[in-house]
């Protein structure tokens, strides 16, 4: 039987995972929300899913409980929820910063937690997941976990719960980076001449095509470089500007100083 999925919480990155649950022929009647907000349950019951306002009840009898509140709400809801767990349910947590300790003290030493550190392309079903968990939990329920969070994209596991800040670095924060980028492009083109609609389109398509081919390859985005980069031509004299003005640096630098201020959340939210 497929398991009872509660969601506490039903912002967008819960929507999204429901969605490509019920995309993947998950029930509608084995998945709950639990939301304050009323038209947040409306979105879901539109959905066909189980809608609740009671953080309790929705997890009286299910399997996997996915915290999917914000962060800076995440104690005040997991502290609630200490009474009501039961030992062998699967928690599984998509908050960003909330270590497992953290959260295990705050759900009153529950041991079978996950994090998950999903990105926001999930919601169009091409997100990509890191996941951890300690050695309390199970290869079966490492499965379901997974399972779960591939309904909306790839996932990979990480080997340290430390390696998670890294993940947010990368690939949580990894889209804003990317859309600096077509910003830049686009202004760029603009700037060239071009119309903004015209800009924009090639931009979105040039950038897209590229992620496709390197998807569908096999071989190393450099590679892949160099093979459309002809000596002396238009593109090896683009590159080299990039490189002179310290893209690379620039992209290191980024990620981390992503990394320590996730670090530096974790360790704030571990004080709360």
């Amino acid at each position: 039987m497929n398991p009872l999925i509660s969601f506490i919480g039903g912002g967008n990155m819960a929507r999204a995972l429901a969605s490509g649950l019920l995309r993947n022929n998950h029930p509608a009647n084995r998945l709950c929300v639990s939301d304050p907000n009323i038209e947040a349950r409306e979105q879901f019951a539109a959905l066909g899913v189980c809608v609740l306002s009671d953080n309790d009840q929705a997890v009286t009898d299910a399997d996997i409980i996915v915290l999917a509140v914000k962060p800076q709400s995440l104690a005040a809801v997991a502290g609630g929820l200490a009474s009501s767990l039961r030992p062998e349910q699967l928690v599984i947590s998509i908050a960003a910063g909330v270590r497992i300790d953290t959260l295990r003290r705050w759900l009153g030493g529950h041991g079978r937690i996950v994090r998950a550190m999903p990105n926001t392309p999930a919601l169009v079903q091409a997100g990509a997941t890191g996941l951890y968990a300690p050695d309390e939990v199970s290869e079966d329920e490492r499965a379901l976990a997974e399972s779960l969070l591939r309904a909306v994209g790839v996932c990979v596991w990480v080997s340290s719960e430390a390696l998670l800040d890294s993940v947010t670095a990368l690939s949580g924060s990894g889209p804003a980076y990317a859309f600096l980028v077509m910003e830049a492009m686009q202004a760029a083109g603009e700037k060239l001449g071009l119309d903004t609609a015209t800009a924009r389109l090639l931009t979105l398509e040039t950038l897209f095509g590229a992620a496709r081919l390197a998807l569908e390859s096999n071989e190393e985005p450099a590679t892949l470089r160099a093979r459309v980069t002809s000596p002396g031509g238009t593109t090896e004299r683009g590159i080299a500007a990039l490189e002179q003005a310290g893209l690379v640096a620039a992209f290191e630098h980024a990620l981390e100083a992503a990394r320590a201020r996730a670090e530096e959340l974790a360790t704030l939210m571990d004080q709360a």
